[in-house]
């Protein structure tokens, strides 16, 4: 009785010690090497284990989540994507897609990497930034962001994001259990911001807008005042932005300069927010404790630039720049000449302005708007580390308007493609 009772009562007892285990999520290298065997397979596979069981983050570390993109002509909407993913877990890794990557499943990107890269480093909410990123996810590179990166979500907007041959480019993530989708920032877009550019440039002549008018019917989603009214065409287009307290709060940094702190200024219209304003803003903020920036309005920027600038409007400038983590605080419309009165409310130490800008004749104009911090000594020029201007993204557009009007149908059809007899999975 007592040798077959005590048999019977051990492998009960060993039941009961492996079951508790495996419901735990662990498994102990015991046995002929079950444990080892399953445990070895979770490191070296990932999301890839037998059935029966799931996948566990490890306690005791940040969540990492993982957002990636082609981040052509960054803007206010990748930066809220960008805010959104961060709030999902503790450190947001991003990846920029490549190129050659962007060329094939879409078209020719307008700003190339390295300028994509700046853009996506300078961001506040980005903690890590992978370059060459592939457009889809494969099985290969989703394994690489959990094993390497250490990468717990990845993340995406709500909007379908879709492979030349209709299939869902974040499919293998949602099998795996590892996706969490975002909400899509409404009003904007970079297919948007090309037809702002183009209809911007409508009336260099005749030729020209018969030739650029169907891009602008398929790109743009703003309208001309005039041409609305009956008139010529020639008045800048109307934003869908509409701006909101809250929205610009969760973009803030909430915090002011300190009693004692260096307040550095600078000023402009940062239109169509690019890689040349970026690095000119990191400059800036190295003078100094605090970088606080002017955003000129929009009828000061069209007064100064024509009639048909800005291409963004004055709040979605605003957002783009309190998005970059060289920017400590905004004045959303700043007037042109900066006064003894501003300078003494705002208790600023130095005011900069770079060598590369739309307009660099402003000592030679009368009425210099920068006449009273030279005079008082509180003036220097920056050299800008980067030959580019708004002017130079709207003409790489409209240089290479027939290779946009393709990236735009070749987005269209692969979206058709993809609802044909399917319903779009979203995310939790």
């Amino acid at each position: 009785m007592g040798l077959e009772d005590g048999n019977s009562e051990n492998a009960r007892s060993w039941a009961r010690f492996l079951a508790t285990c495996l419901v735990g999520g662990v498994v102990v290298a015991v046995g002929v090497g079950f444990g080892v065997s399953l445990l070895g397979s979770q490191e070296r596979h990932g999301p890839q284990l037998p059935l029966g069981f799931p996948w566990r983050r490890k306690k005791n570390r940040p969540i990492r989540v993982y957002m990636d993109g082609c981040f052509d002509m960054m803007h206010y909407g990748h930066c809220n994507a960008l805010r959104q993913a961060r709030a999902l877990g503790d450190q947001l890794v991003v990846g920029v897609v490549s190129d050659a990557e962007i060329i094939v499943n879409k078209g020719p990107p307008v700003t190339p990497l390295d300028e994509r890269m700046i853009m996506v480093n300078a961001v506040k909410w980005v903690d890590e930034v992978i370059p060459d990123a592939p457009y889809a996810i494969t099985e290969e590179f989703m394994k690489k962001l959990f094993d390497e990166y250490n990468i717990d979500y990845i993340i995406h907007g709500d909007d379908p994001c879709v492979l030349p041959d209709g299939t869902d480019a974040y499919a293998l993530a949602k099998k795996a259990g590892r996706y969490k989708q975002i909400k899509r920032t409404e009003g904007v877009s970079s297919t948007d911001i090309v037809g702002r550019m183009l209809l911007c440039v409508r009336e260099r002549s005749v030729s020209e807008n018969q030739h650029h008018s169907s891009l602008q019917r398929q790109f743009s989603h703003g309208h001309s005042q005039k041409f609305e009214d009956g008139g010529s065409g020639s008045g800048t287009r109307v934003s869908h932005f509409l701006p909101t307290s809250r929205r610009i709060v969760q973009f803030s940094n909430g915090k002011g300069p300190q009693s004692d702190a260096r307040i550095v200024y600078i000023d402009g219209a940062f239109d169509l927010f690019h890689a040349g304003h970026v690095e000119i803003l990191r400059i800036a903020r190295e003078l100094g404790d605090f970088l606080l920036v002017g955003i000129h309005t929009d009828q000061t920027v069209s007064a100064h630039r024509g009639a048909h600038r800005p291409i963004m409007n004055l709040h979605e400038r605003s957002l783009s720049v309190l998005a970059c983590r060289h920017v400590d605080e905004v004045i959303i419309g700043a007037p042109w000449e900066i006064s003894k009165d501003v300078i003494t409310t705002f208790n600023i130490s130095l005011v900069v302005h770079g060598t590369v800008a739309e307009n660099n004749n402003f000592q030679k104009e009368q009425g210099n708007p920068y006449e009273v911090p030279i005079s008082m000594g509180i003036f220097k020029v920056l050299d800008s580390p980067l030959d580019i201007t708004t002017s130079t993204i709207i003409r790489r557009i409209v240089s290479n308007h027939e290779a946009y009007q393709i990236r735009n149908e070749k987005k269209a059809a692969s979206e058709k493609k993809y609802y044909e007899g399917k319903s779009y999975v979203t995310g939790d």
